[in-house]
């Protein structure tokens, strides 16, 4: 519950920041955050080259990181997963979070995150200013409830998080993350 009213706050909060004002709608702000999200995430996964996909540090804490590539499908499936508990959608299988294993190469790792924001699109298309409280299935775990709002945010609070570990291993191949060069 402290989580849920953690980020209700937060989305009150940060309302003015991204230019909301009271004629818009709940899916609105949440799609617009979202499109905003999606377009720094794709620039970040498109700079990374193809044989770089691979790339995870390995030294002290990072020893069993993800790799870029499994970054990016992370990312992917965690989209897909809030997507479907906001649709009502059956589950995925959980067991790694890690998206399907044979999705590898630049192009198909592309192609499945642009196909999870998309249905992540969809998914925001449910919202209403009503429904927002509104009790859904979890995303993660199928025997607990949580509300459309906590699940919306997910989109964005996970997709940031995993972003900025993304800045950081584009950093560690000497490349400039777009717009921040």
């Amino acid at each position: 519950m402290q989580n849920t009213c953690l980020r209700i706050l937060t989305c009150l909060v940060a309302l003015p920041m991204f230019g909301a004002d009271a004629s818009q709608t709940a899916r609105q702000i949440f799609d617009k955050q979202l499109a905003a999200t999606e377009g720094e995430v794709m620039a970040i996964v498109e700079t990374m080259p193809a044989g770089k996909f691979g790339f995870a540090p390995t030294e002290g804490a990072f020893a069993h990181a993800r790799t870029f590539g499994v970054q990016a499908r992370h990312i992917a499936f965690c989209l897909n997963e809030v997507a479907v508990a906001l649709l009502a959608e059956p589950m995925l299988p959980h067991a790694d979070q890690e998206g399907p294993r044979n999705v590898t190469s630049k192009e198909d790792v592309v192609k499945y995150l642009k196909d999870a924001f998309a249905h992540a699109h969809r998914a925001i298309g449910t919202l209403t200013n009503d429904n927002l409280l509104e009790q859904i299935r979890d995303p993660y775990v199928e025997k607990l409830r949580t509300t459309r709002l906590d699940a919306a945010t997910i989109f964005l609070s996970h997709s940031w998080d995993h972003y900025g570990q993304m800045v950081e291993y584009l950093r560690m191949n000497n490349l400039a993350p777009p717009g921040h060069q």
